[in-house]
């Protein structure tokens, strides 16, 4: 039930479609003194080989989607079981922008909240207009703002202050009717270039092959797919560390990758070169696992792998970057059983 296909079994296994059978399931756990924890799409976890020794809950919900046009916004909800992807093929169809660029990205609309999914340009925050909850400490349902959900890159509460505390039911996304596609990120731009404007499905399409080229699109006969994603976060830092990074590099400040941070005196570097400039490359191999043929963020499944090897590839990564440059690269991924 993971993306990366590894770890060991669940003791218990209980799928849910609505808050008053989650809380069952908690009560149930509770009452025996055992862990739970509350199961997505699986993209973005990475299990123990020992597996989990309590209730894994997968919300399945009742596969949802619907949506309520007003103020010249289109209000679509989905219940958190709902494959992310499918709701962005709805909004598509609708002609409805705001998540284009999200395309192809693996896992349930419930987890789109809770690591601010983001890719080429957009993150699904400037989308959410409510989040559906349970609570788990009071046991009763909540409704959740943005500003309540402390959304930042690759953040919110349910990863960080809370994390724990909600198992998400469902989310309402603010979409824009007849947007034009949001076409910012570099290798979006190279794509289009010299061609006429693009519709919302054109940018959809070519994100889903930008991401089939590195490996980042979900596929069978792709044994790079076999992973959980982007593994490592692009790291935000101060921007006077640029100068010594590129001092490492042998190149001109302007010419390390960086983009926007948010915050006054930080930028955001490219974890990918960082990984590079440490001296690893793509198709790098460390036994049962790997780094993907098309994109060095990604450790690879290559069959049989353990969580431990991923473990030692993760930490072999994170060292040489340190080593190298002194930036400490943070992981994407849930640990579940460690």
């Amino acid at each position: 039930m993971t993306t990366l296909g590894v770890g060991g079994p669940a003791r218990w296994l209980v799928e849910v479609e609505d808050a008053e059978e989650l809380l069952a399931a908690v009560r149930f756990a509770r009452e025996g003194g055992v862990p739970f924890f509350v199961l997505g799409g699986g993209s973005n976890l990475l299990v123990s080989d020992e597996g989990f020794p309590g209730v894994v809950i997968r919300f399945a919900g009742r596969g949802q989607i619907e949506m309520q046009r007003q103020n010249g916004t289109a209000m679509v909800s989905a219940d958190a079981g709902v494959e992310w992807d499918s709701l962005v093929l709805f909004g598509l169809q609708k002609n409805l922008g705001g998540v284009e660029c999200l395309a192809g990205i693996p896992g349930s609309v419930g987890g789109t909240p809770v690591q601010n999914v983001g890719a080429y340009g957009q993150e699904v925050s400037r989308t959410i207009a409510r989040v559906y909850a349970v609570d788990l400490e009071a046991e009763k349902e909540v409704e959740l703002t943005p500003a309540e959900c402390g959304f930042s890159y690759r953040q919110s509460i349910f990863n960080t202050t809370q994390r724990g505390r909600f198992a998400i039911t469902r989310v309402d996304y603010s979409l824009t009717p007849d947007a034009a596609p949001h076409i910012e990120y570099r290798d979006l731009k190279a794509h289009f270039a010299g061609k006429a404007k693009p519709t919302l499905m054109e940018t959809a399409s070519a994100v889903r092959a930008i991401r089939a080229s590195k490996g980042m699109l979900l596929s069978e006969s792709d044994p790079d797919s076999r992973s959980a994603g982007s593994f490592f976060k692009n790291p935000i830092v101060p921007v006077e560390l640029v100068p010594k990074v590129s001092a490492v590099k042998g190149c001109r400040a302007e010419e390390v990758p960086q983009f926007p941070a948010g915050a006054l005196g930080k930028t955001k570097l490219s974890a990918a070169w960082l990984i590079e400039l440490a001296g690893f490359q793509r198709g790098f191999v460390m036994g049962n696992v790997g780094l993907s043929r098309k994109h060095v963020l990604a450790i690879v499944n290559r069959g049989g792998a353990t969580a431990a090897e991923i473990v030692a590839l993760r930490d072999a990564v994170v060292d040489a970057v340190r080593a190298k440059t002194g930036i400490v690269l943070e992981q994407e991924p849930v640990l579940v059983g460690f």
